[in-house]
């Protein structure tokens, strides 16, 4: 693979990373934080990309006008297949499969952020989750609750809402469980992206890949909801 090969690959590395640091696909990679991080070393690539071209046409030009050059097999450019691959096929944001296969990441945390005293309360999973099974509900108990997950199913069918959290990047993704019971319509398909109001249920459970608590939440109205912009739960960060 010659030098001009070497930038091209470069230049379209470059292009990937900045046109998912300008949309919302490095979402699907990486938490919001690093989007300048991303955006910078685009950049980077894409100058150093132009910057090699440059000089190697140059130098290919020489050595042609002395009789030295030589051309590189052509077959070199298909290296450039599985970056356009990226570009145009944007990967999905992991969901049930993974989900089912990897222990809930539930952990206690040190503080818990003030709730408002009165109204509906809305509750990412994490939140819900964690107040639910280490506060056991005192701040819950009573309020009309609402949150937002996918579904997963276990193999006898029980529902639970999940989000990954992650605290880098998808590779490190890892699922917050909630038990649904009440009201839940039986056709929901895993993957579906649900808004769920209900309240809390002091009811627990264990789960079966890491004995890690499952808490519950007792479901009134469940409604299917676009994916958010940020499929995945990036509050262990804040």
């Amino acid at each position: 693979m010659n030098r001009l090969a070497q930038s091209a690959v470069l230049f379209l590395l470059g292009a990937t990373l900045l046109h998912a640091g300008a949309t919302d696909l490095y979402l699907r990679y990486v938490k919001a934080g690093l989007q300048p991080l991303l955006l910078a070393s685009g950049a980077v690539l894409v100058a150093t990309a132009l910057a090699t071209a440059w000089y190697e046409r140059g130098r290919q030009r020489g050595a042609e006008h002395t009789g030295a050059g030589h051309r590189e097999p052509r077959i070199a450019w298909l290296l450039l297949l599985p970056l356009l691959a990226l570009i145009l096929v944007a990967p999905p944001a992991l969901g049930s499969y993974s989900a089912t296969r990897t222990g809930t990441a539930l952990q206690e945390p040190p503080a818990y952020a003030a709730l408002p005293p009165t109204g509906p309360l809305r509750l990412s999973v994490v939140d819900y989750a964690t107040r639910a099974a280490y506060d056991h509900g005192r701040t819950l108990t009573g309020r009309r609750i609402e949150i937002t997950g996918f579904l997963v199913l276990d193999a006898d069918g029980t529902p639970y809402l999940v989000r990954m959290a992650l605290n880098c990047c998808a590779a490190d993704a890892q699922p917050v469980k909630i038990g649904l019971t009440g009201r839940i319509p039986p056709v929901l398909q895993p993957d579906t992206w649900l808004r769920v109001t209900g309240v809390y249920t002091p009811r627990q459970s264990r789960d079966p890949v890491n004995d890690g608590p499952i808490p519950w939440f007792e479901a009134t109205t469940v409604t299917p909801t676009p994916q958010p912009r940020d499929p995945y739960d990036e509050s262990w960060n804040n």
